[in-house]
């Protein structure tokens, strides 16, 4: 795959968090906590999952860290606070694309999950999964969203490409 490639998806990926946490900062936050029937809980939970799994894949292709957990909800008790973090985050990973070749895309990495297991990947693929696995998790808040009223919008990646530069 070609840098460029991987930059435009996560220029995507990039637009797609900020619709859905420009969305979140309006809801209570009573409806941000609330338990449903989302994969990790609540709003909340998808939303911490989402930028937990961003940073774990950022330090094990640029750092060779595994760590053994995602991020804690309770680091991030507003959505506010979850949005400054994300920022961040957002920052630390595109210096670490900007370091990136089309060549070092095609190179395998071995890193380990979560659970101690190594594997071994072509960086290309595990960030292609970066975005894919970004895209999941914003569907899910997308639904919480939308059901208090809060909804992000088209979420899909041609809607992205449809968008006025600005």
């Amino acid at each position: 795959m070609d840098k460029d490639d991987i930059l435009t998806l996560f220029e995507y990926n990039y637009w797609a968090n900020r619709r859905v946490l420009n969305a979140a900062n309006g809801v209570e936050l009573w409806q941000f906590i609330a338990p449903s029937r989302l994969s990790h809980g609540s709003l909340h939970g998808a939303l911490v999952h989402t930028l937990g799994a961003e940073v774990v894949w950022r330090l094990r292709c640029k750092e060779g860290i595994s760590p053994s957990t995602l991020l804690a909800e309770d680091e991030f008790p507003t959505p506010d606070a979850l949005r400054k973090r994300w920022d961040q985050e957002e920052i630390a990973m595109r210096s670490y694309l900007a370091s990136l070749t089309s060549d070092s895309l095609g190179q395998p990495m071995k890193y380990r999950n979560t659970k101690g297991v190594w594997f071994e990947s072509l960086l290309w693929h595990v960030l292609a999964h970066v975005v894919n696995h970004g895209t999941q998790f914003r569907c899910e808040a997308g639904i919480a969203l939308t059901e208090y009223g809060r909804s992000p919008g088209d979420l899909d990646m041609i809607a992205f490409f449809r968008e006025p530069a600005v």
